[in-house]
Parts: structure tokens; C-alpha cells; sequence
């Protein structure tokens, strides 16, 4: 009866929250992810509209309202069905079982007494290195590939792109995350502020726009570089995927996983077979769990 309190209570929660959001409760737009998801999508969408990389891909690129439509089902309506609830149930027990190891302290390391930037360039880095790990680990094993071709089923770059991705690569970064993230003990102001920096890149990762760098563009992950991330043909010892970065591109580039043969603007995109691949929500809501 606890762990389904708990579930109870966060799920109402969260939907308390979501509908403080949205109807601005607090009276401003600082710290609201619900319009700042928004603002930054139509900001790319203008962008992508005037100044387009790929000047004969049309303005409403294909699956551009699939595309919109996973934006609101994947950062907002998963978790007011199921998320916000597991999520919560799935630290309780954990906790129990640190409890029961006899474990009271999860936060091994101290950083509030570190500077603000150094906290906040530390999550950062932290973070996205483990990412950079879940992404590769999402193509180099089959079960999990199977989930990851969502995301890959895009035959047409754009920013939107960067929202499509089955529901259970929420669930798979969140759990990998949690433990690492939370023995260090971050703030969720914190979190927020590196979110958001890592939502703005991964929405120009996608965009049919493109920005010169120089040189940044061995730290940052870009256009030109990701657009290799989502080639359909690769060499035959690079077809488990390459570019995997998220936010950072220094990763590959360490790991020795970059490519970038030469400028693939125009390059086709996908995977092998992905004309058979579902084409609607309702049908990639269940991909990899099915047998086919």
C-alpha cells in the first residue's frame, strides 16, 4: 500500500505541477519548462523556415506533427499517465534497499560548498558523459535498438526530430542516471538549468540550420556532425552507429566513434529497411515489444 501511496501522490503531484505551467501560476516565465519547450521549438522553427541548411526539404518537413506530437507525449503526458508515479515508487525502493543493506546516506560527496559554475559545469559533463554511454549502449544492443529506431525512423531532419523517441528511452536514462547523479546530491534548480542548455543543442543538433563553429565543433555536438549520427549507410565497420554525442561532441572524438567523411546535408536517412518500419504512434508506441 506505501509504493502505490506513492505513485498515487507523485502522479498528482506532477499533474499539479504540469497545470501550474501552463496556466502560470507563478506569474512567470522563469523556471517554466512547460513554455520554454515551446519558445525554444517555434525559435528553431522560425530559424529552420528562413534560413534552411537543406534548401529543398519543405518547410513542413515529413512527420513534423508526429514529430510535435511526441514533444508533448514524451516530456508531459508520459509522466501524468505512468512516469511521474514509477519514477517516484522506483526511488522509494531503492532507498528501502540501501536501508535495508544498511545504507542511510546516499549523498557520498558534498558540493554545495563548491562555487556555483563548478557545480554546475560538473553535473554537466557528468551528465552528459553518461548519456554519451546510454545512447551507444542504445545501438550496440539489439533489444534496445529496437526502441531506439523510433528516433531513427525520421526520413527528414528538423528540430522536432530531436522529440521523437520511444518512451522507454525515458525510462532507460533516468534509471541509469539516477544513482551517479544523486550520490553526488545536485539541486533540481540545478537540473533545470542543464536541461535546458542540453534541450537548446539538441534541437540545432536536428535543425535544418546550420551554424559555423570552427573549432567548437570539437566540443559541441552540430548539424553536420549528427546528421552522420542518423545516415542509413555507414561503413561496414561503423554500422552499430557513430557521432553518439548529445551535447558534447569531445566524446567521440576521445572514444575515437566520430565521422564526418565529408558535408552530409543531402545525405538519406534512416535505417536498413525502414520502410517497414511503423509509421504512426499508435503502431511505435509498442515498437519492441512486439514480435515482428
Amino acid at each position: 500500500m506505501k509504493y502505490f501511496q506513492v505513485f498515487f501522490d507523485s502522479t498528482v503531484s506532477y499533474s499539479k505541477w504540469l497545470w501550474s505551467q501552463i496556466t502560470l501560476e507563478e506569474d512567470t516565465l522563469w523556471g517554466n519548462y512547460f513554455y520554454f519547450l515551446i519558445i525554444v521549438s517555434l525559435l528553431f522553427f522560425v530559424l529552420e523556415w528562413f534560413f534552411p541548411w537543406r534548401k529543398k526539404q519543405p518547410k513542413i518537413r515529413i512527420d513534423f506533427w508526429l514529430d510535435t506530437f511526441y514533444m508533448f507525449f514524451n516530456f508531459f503526458a508520459f509522466s501524468v499517465i505512468v512516469f511521474a508515479g514509477i519514477s517516484e515508487v522506483g526511488v522509494m525502493l531503492w532507498l528501502d534497499f540501501l536501508s535495508f543493506l544498511g545504507v542511510q546516506k546516499i549523498v557520498m560527496f558534498n558540493v554545495s560548498d563548491w562555487p556555483n559554475w563548478i557545480q554546475l559545469l560538473t553535473l554537466f559533463v557528468l551528465k552528459d558523459f553518461i548519456e554519451w554511454w546510454i545512447h551507444r549502449m542504445l545501438h550496440t544492443v539489439p533489444f534496445l535498438w529496437k526502441f531506439h529506431q523510433v528516433h531513427h525512423s525520421a526520413k527528414q531532419m528538423g528540430f522536432a526530430a530531436h522529440l521523437r523517441f520511444h518512451w522507454m528511452e525515458n525510462v532507460l536514462y533516468k534509471s541509469i542516471e539516477y544513482v551517479p547523479l544523486a550520490i553526488i546530491g545536485f539541486g533540481l534548480d540545478d537540473f533545470f538549468l542543464v536541461h535546458a542548455f542540453a534541450i537548446v543543442i539538441g534541437h540545432w543538433n536536428h535543425a535544418n540550420f546550420r551554424l559555423p563553429i570552427g573549432p567548437f565543433r570539437f566540443l559541441l555536438n552540430n548539424p553536420s556532425m549528427h546528421i552522420w549520427h542518423h545516415a542509413k549507410h555507414l561503413p561496414i565497420d561503423r554500422t552499430n552507429g557513430v557521432n553518439f554525442g548529445l551535447t558534447l561532441s569531445v566524446w567521440d572524438y576521445i572514444f575515437r566513434t566520430n565521422y564526418e567523411p565529408y558535408d552530409g546535408r543531402d545525405i538519406e536517412l534512416g535505417f536498413a529497411e525502414d520502410e517497414y518500419f511503423p509509421k504512426t504512434f499508435k503502431e511505435q508506441l509498442t515498437q519492441g515489444f512486439n514480435k515482428k
